[in-house]
């Protein structure tokens, strides 16, 4: 389907300067055009210095923020001295490489706002398990980046103007959640960035960036108190790369630091697998419009290319996608939003202002107190699509191909956080109708910038696997990555 046809006027006074504006970090200095492999090889090798590289950051970020509103707050000095006292023989792959925590999880000595203003910004005096984990893959965090509030949409646009730009064109969304270092890492600024999915919110704005972003499986990653503790626990954590060998880098780091246990141990990847594979492809979703036409072309060249690639696509995969899902899913959403709204004090610390809520979690929240009656059917329904989730998966396929999103990444306004709640919602489930399913599953998905739109801008398309099996899904974006070049936003490839 075609988003623009359903802007108002209003959004388009700028359309014409916005659209063609692209924003490039990109500099001749100490992180050139490397990736967060390349920038830790060039200071284990003395090339360059850890603080040259932060410093190099900083002023990428400074440079490209005013245009993209990307970053919530800095944390430059304690990254200067973090990079100045980097330990020695240190093992940790990014060690000296500069990142950003996305702004909904505790980072000791920064506030969380989680891109809302009823939280209070009073500094968190822990780190969150999750960001210690990232911490022992060795980088360091010069800011925190921006997420719409509470993470509730696939945009990054906070109520009052408040938006996140999309470094390929300006006009458009950088996606959502984590639409804030989704823009850094795209641009250039930073090579590699946190995120977190409970939708999508880590292959959205990957699909909308040109990025690598890696839905691990559940239970892969730590994550923290606010998300552990819900029924059904449907948020990861993750990063955003310009590159497979980094997500790839980044995973095993993160799992030598915490192995999860009760998951078969993925390790490092570090390139194709010799194994050609049974793929099945689905271009539509059950439970949303037709997928439209440039998507449609991205995810159908992307078979072909599996195919040249000695792999079998099956074209006519008919996955088992109960017909409830979705509902429950909406209803599961909309609890979360409640408990944030009704329990915000207990959720989030002192200082919680629930008169600061934005205009779609007060929506979200109105929606499931009316449809409380149907949240412990929602749940337990959701709860058995994760225990089911192997056997729903196709018996005949390894792994299976679809869009990221349904249509192309919306302008800036289509997703507002000033709309009404009614017209908000509504715009989501067309959008977003392929990467909610893996939360409820707990299954693992990637998604690669495989398409382009007709201007030049990304479209990602996504491969998913059974519970576990994040080696299979990185061994072949690997061999993807090698055939179709990753388009980089100086115009070159990664």
């Amino acid at each position: 389907m075609s988003t623009d046809t359903h802007l108002p006027a209003a959004y388009d006074e700028t359309r014409e300067e916005h659209d063609s504006r692209r924003v490039s970090a990109f500099a001749d200095d100490a992180l050139g055009t490397l990736d967060a492999t390349g920038v830790a090889e060039a200071i284990r090798s003395g090339s360059i210095s850890a603080s040259e590289a932060v410093e190099a950051a900083i002023a990428r970020v400074a440079a490209v923020d005013p245009e993209l509103g990307a970053t919530t707050v800095d944390d430059h000095e304690r990254a200067r001295r973090r990079a100045e006292h980097l330990p020695t023989g240190t093992s940790a792959p990014f060690a000296g490489v500069p990142t950003a925590f996305k702004d909904n999880v505790p980072v000791a000595g920064l506030p969380m706002t989680a891109g809302s203003r009823a939280l209070s910004p009073t500094p968190k005096t822990v780190d969150s398990a999750i960001v210690r984990q990232v911490l022992s893959t060795g980088v360091i965090p010069v800011a925190t980046t921006t997420c719409p509030p509470f993470g509730w949409t696939a945009t990054t646009e906070r109520p009052g103007g408040q938006v996140t730009r999309n470094p390929w064109a300006t006009g458009y969304s950088s996606g959502g959640s984590s639409g804030g270092s989704a823009a850094l890492v795209a641009s250039g600024a930073l090579p590699i960035a946190h995120g977190n999915d409970g939708g999508g919110s880590i292959r959205i704005p990957a699909a909308a960036c040109g990025l690598v972003g890696l839905k691990v499986t559940r239970g892969r990653l730590l994550g923290e108190p606010a998300t552990d503790k819900a029924p059904v626990k449907i948020v990861v954590n993750g990063v955003l790369t310009r590159s497979v060998r980094d997500t790839a880098t980044f995973l095993a780091a993160a799992e030598r630091f915490q192995p999860s246990g009760k998951l078969p141990e993925v390790g490092l990847v570090e390139g194709p697998g010799a194994r050609r594979l049974r793929i099945g492809m689905m271009v539509d979703s059950p439970l949303v419009p037709p997928t439209d036409p440039q998507t449609r072309e991205a995810v159908e060249a992307a078979g072909r290319l599996l195919e040249s690639l000695g792999h079998t696509v099956d074209p006519d995969l008919d996955v088992a996608v109960p017909e409830f899902f979705k509902t429950d899913f909406e209803d599961y959403w909309g609890l979360l939003a409640l408990s944030s709204a009704m329990q915000g004090a207990s959720i989030y610390g002192k200082g919680f202002d629930a008169s600061q809520l934005d205009p779609f979690t007060l929506g979200l929240a109105a929606r499931a107190k009316k449809r409380l009656y149907r949240l412990p059917l929602a749940i337990a329904r959701l709860g058995l699509t994760g225990l089911a989730a192997d056997r729903l998966f196709p018996a005949a396929a390894d792994l299976v191909l679809t869009p990221t999103l349904a249509h192309t990444t919306p302008r800036i306004g289509y997703l507002s956080g000033d709309l009404d709640f009614e017209t908000h919602f509504s715009r989501l489930p067309p959008y977003v109708g392929f990467t909610p399913l893996h939360n409820a599953s707990g299954q693992p998905s990637i998604s690669l910038p495989l398409g382009r739109t007709d201007d030049g801008r990304p479209i990602g398309v996504m491969l998913s696997a059974r519970k576990g099996q994040e080696r299979l899904l990185l061994e072949l974006a690997f061999e993807l990555e090698a055939a179709a070049p990753f388009a980089r936003i100086d115009g070159a490839a990664a």
